[in-house]
């Protein structure tokens, strides 16, 4: 148990994007804190299973709670459906998900992530590739098909805790009408724009995050 759940402030609970794993928060874990969770196909290789499979898993991680539970990018979906079930979850923070359903398309996801591949800052690389291939593509895809159509804005209609959805203003695999509703969505949700950033919001944007998750662990 953290000293922060001795004390009642939420506990950050970090779930990395797809492919990615401890090593994607660790600069906004030096400023806040907080424990992460690592599934197959986000830090973990090895079969993915179905979507409540992922979901008993990451609650598995939880702790005690309370906690602030935060998603990036495909592992959204996963903390979206944590979220509207689990009371030890206080608050939410979903960064740059990539749960539009106009990527289902291969072609549109292709696109998009190449445009927001080329606007983001060159020193990730070695970074990224690293942790890509210690997941494993096959984790990786498979993970994106066993989620990629769950509908996640119909999970956010059932969460009631407060949703801060963030993303980068430059983020074409989070477009802002797709950020736009699923804030929306979430009745005590809000969105939250960065501008200049991109996809990679904890590797680029810790202090910003850090602020964001203090604010969720203060007192409503």
């Amino acid at each position: 148990m953290s000293s922060l759940e001795v004390n009642g402030v939420p506990t950050p609970v970090w779930v990395p994007g797809l492919g990615l794993d401890a090593r994607s928060s660790a600069r906004v874990r030096d400023l806040v804190g907080g424990r992460v969770v690592l599934l197959p196909g986000t830090g973990r290789r090895g079969p993915v299973g179905p979507l409540a499979e992922l979901t008993a898993q990451l609650q598995a991680g939880l702790g005690p709670g309370p906690v602030v539970l935060v998603g990036h990018s495909q592992s959204c979906q996963v903390v979206a459906a944590v979220a509207e079930r689990d009371p030890r979850v206080a608050a939410v923070l979903l960064l740059g998900p990539t749960t539009d359903p106009r990527m289902l398309r291969r072609r549109v996801l292709a696109g998009r992530w190449l445009r927001t591949a080329l606007g983001e800052p060159w020193w990730q690389v070695p970074l990224l590739l690293s942790q890509w291939l210690q997941t494993g593509p096959p984790a990786m895809t498979a993970l994106w098909h066993r989620i990629a159509a769950d509908p996640v804005d119909e999970r956010l209609r059932r969460v009631r805790v407060p949703v801060v959805v963030v993303r980068g203003s430059r983020d074409a695999l989070c477009p802002h009408d797709w950020a736009v509703h699923l804030a929306g969505c979430a009745p005590r949700g809000r969105l939250v724009e960065l501008p200049g950033a991109g996809h990679m919001l904890p590797h680029t944007r810790p202090a910003e995050l850090a602020a964001l998750v203090r604010e969720l662990q203060a007192p409503s």
